[in-house]
């Protein structure tokens, strides 16, 4: 079910352009200001603009539209994991070696960044619901 996701990473190091990794270094740069702000908030927002960013650097439409489609269905969720501890600092250090991957056109280094960023923001998920399902028997 990820696979959208993740797939575009190595397309987006192999195919991005100078124009296009400059919006990408633009988007990260404001992630980077809200997680020093510690607005989750605005986080959540510059967040899928970066993503977004990566999906149009892959220049595979059917792919784009197929991860933007997948992200918008996760968002609810994607919200949530943002407010577990230290997850903005964590989600930008990952953005962070994205970022490079991709800008080094490091292919199987960015899809295998990216799955393991995914793969992270399910398990924070899962432990906002142990969070919550705590404070509910409290």
């Amino acid at each position: 079910m990820l696979t959208p996701l993740v797939e575009h990473a190595p397309l987006a190091a192999r195919r991005i352009t100078a124009d296009e990794l400059a919006l990408l270094q633009d988007v990260h740069r404001a992630c980077q200001a809200k997680v020093e702000a510690g607005d989750s908030n605005g986080y959540y927002y510059e967040n899928s603009l970066f993503h977004q960013r990566i999906y149009e650097a892959s220049h595979n439409q059917f792919l784009a539209q197929e991860a933007a489609r997948l992200h918008a269905a996760l968002q609810p969720y994607r919200r949530m994991q943002l407010q577990v501890r230290m997850r903005l600092e964590s989600s930008f250090a990952e953005h962070d070696a994205i970022v490079a991957a991709i800008a080094a056109g490091e292919a199987q280094q960015a899809e295998t960044l990216l799955r393991d960023h995914v793969m992270i923001q399910g398990e924070r998920f899962n432990d906002l619901v142990a969070s919550v399902q705590q404070l509910k028997r409290a």
